[in-house]
C-alpha cells in the first residue's frame, strides 16, 4: 500500500513540475529572457564551436539552454530547445534538416529541466544530468539520427562521438555548475 502511494506521489510531483514549468510562459519577462538566451546561443554557435570532421562538434551554445532549463523547467526547456534547433538550422544550415535532432534538443531540455528546475544544484546533480544527456541523447539518439540521415555505419561513428563526449563531460559539468551557481546568485532573484 505504501509503495503505491509513493509511486503515485512521484508521478504527481513530475506532472506538477511539468505544469509549473508551463506556467512560466505566462510571464512576458520570462519569454523575453528566453529570447535573449536564444540570441546568446546563436552567437555562441557561430563563434564558440569547433568542428572535427563532418559529424563531431564541440561547442558551448547549449549553455544558454541550460540556464533556461534551470530557471523555467522541463516544459519550457523542451519547447525552447526544439525552437532554437530549428532557428539555428535556418540561420546556418549545415546539412539537411532532420527532425530527429529537434527531438534530441527537446529531450535535452526535458532532462536538464527535471534535473535543475526548483532543485538544489550540486556538482553531482550537474554531472549526472550531463552524463545522461551525453549517453542517451548525444551518443545514442544523435548517432542514430546521423545513421538514418547519412547512412553511415553507426559503429564507425561511435568512437569519435564517445571520445568527444567523454572529453567534454568534466568540462561541461564544471562550466554548467559554475554558470548555474552564478545565475542562482544574480539572475534567479529577478524571477
Amino acid at each position: 500500500m505504501q509503495e503505491n502511494v509513493t509511486a503515485n506521489n512521484a508521478g504527481e510531483i513530475s506532472v506538477n513540475r511539468w505544469l509549473r514549468s508551463l506556467q512560466e510562459f505566462k510571464n512576458l519577462r520570462n519569454i523575453v529572457f528566453c529570447g535573449m538566451m536564444a540570441a546568446i546561443a546563436i552567437i555562441l554557435g557561430f563563434v564558440a564551436t569547433i568542428r572535427i570532421g563532418q559529424f563531431i562538434r564541440i561547442g558551448f551554445s547549449g549553455l544558454p539552454n541550460q540556464v533556461v532549463d534551470y530557471l523555467f523547467g522541463p516544459a519550457v526547456g523542451a519547447i525552447f530547445g526544439a525552437a532554437l534547433d530549428i532557428i539555428k538550422w535556418f540561420l546556418q544550415p549545415t546539412g539537411d534538416f532532420f527532425p530527429g535532432f529537434t527531438i534530441s534538443a527537446a529531450l535535452g531540455g526535458v532532462i536538464y529541466g527535471f534535473a535543475f528546475y526548483k532543485k538544489n544544484i550540486s556538482i553531482i546533480r550537474v554531472f549526472t544530468a550531463q552524463l545522461i544527456v551525453k549517453i542517451f541523447v548525444n551518443i545514442g539518439l544523435n548517432s542514430l539520427w546521423l545513421k538514418i540521415l547519412y547512412d553511415q555505419a553507426i559503429l564507425a561513428l561511435l568512437p569519435g562521438r564517445i571520445l568527444s563526449n567523454a572529453i567534454m563531460l568534466p568540462i561541461d559539468t564544471f562550466i554548467t555548475f559554475v554558470m548555474i551557481k552564478a545565475v542562482e546568485r544574480t539572475i534567479k532573484p529577478l524571477f
